[in-house]
């Protein structure tokens, strides 16, 4: 399912003239790493990626996604953005390419 979400989360930044810099996930959450212009507004880019990747998946993977449901949901509402203009980008670049990716279930 993440590599689906990446394929989706990649469309919908390229919608929105995001670069998805990096991205990979663990059981119960992503990190994604985004460039973005000005102009775009997070809070509509999230609302976006939650709900496009929420009725992709719940389509796709009907069986498997219902363990991730959070109170009936994919995606909790809420989020958590950051800058990072003061750490290097390849350290949060490494930080999201070490998360504990879960393995393929059968």
């Amino acid at each position: 399912m993440l590599d689906r979400m990446k394929i989706i989360f990649l469309d919908i930044c390229e919608r929105f003239e995001v670069i998805l810099e990096e991205f990979d996930g663990e059981h119960d959450h992503v990190h994604l790493m985004v460039t973005y212009p000005p102009k775009v507004e997070l809070s509509k880019l999230i609302n976006s990626l939650k709900g496009v990747s929420s009725r992709y998946l719940r389509r796709e993977f009907p069986q498997q996604i219902e363990k991730y449901y959070w109170k009936g949901v994919l995606w909790s509402p809420s989020y958590f953005a950051a800058s990072c203009g003061g750490a290097p980008i390849s350290i949060v670049r490494e930080y999201i390419k070490n998360q504990s990716t879960p393995d393929e279930e059968p």
